[in-house]
């Protein structure tokens, strides 16, 4: 099974969206092998997104949130994607990496991104 991630984050402007700054995360899965991939996971968080600043870590997508439990199944066929998205609020400005992290049972794939947040 190959999976390959891609990570894109959108930081918000004045115009594009209610809340200015806000940073968007859009985690795209791609199946890049000739066989049909099942993803299997426990609860409805699919993907993990982190930032962090050089070494520190500054936000956490499940920091402080509560997930159903249950157990769900994704297909993808031979060159199909899934996007699993998250929403950073209120970032204070600076420049980061992140990273997302596919959280299916038996599957691994990840990206990273570097974002500044303006001030």
């Amino acid at each position: 099974m190959t999976l390959e991630g891609t990570l894109e984050a959108d930081v918000s402007t004045a115009d594009g969206g209610p809340r200015p700054g806000d940073v968007a995360f859009a985690f795209t899965v791609t199946n890049a092998s000739s066989e049909p991939v099942e993803l299997q996971f426990s609860d409805m968080c699919k993907a993990e997104f982190v930032v962090r600043d050089g070494d520190r870590e500054v936000w956490r997508f499940t920091e402080g949130r509560m997930f159903a439990q249950m157990l769900s199944r994704e297909a993808l066929a031979p060159g199909e994607s899934s996007t699993y998205e998250a929403e950073w609020e209120r970032p204070r400005p600076g420049a980061y990496t992140a990273t997302a992290e596919l959280r299916a049972q038996e599957a691994s794939c990840e990206a990273h991104t570097s974002l500044a947040v303006p001030e």
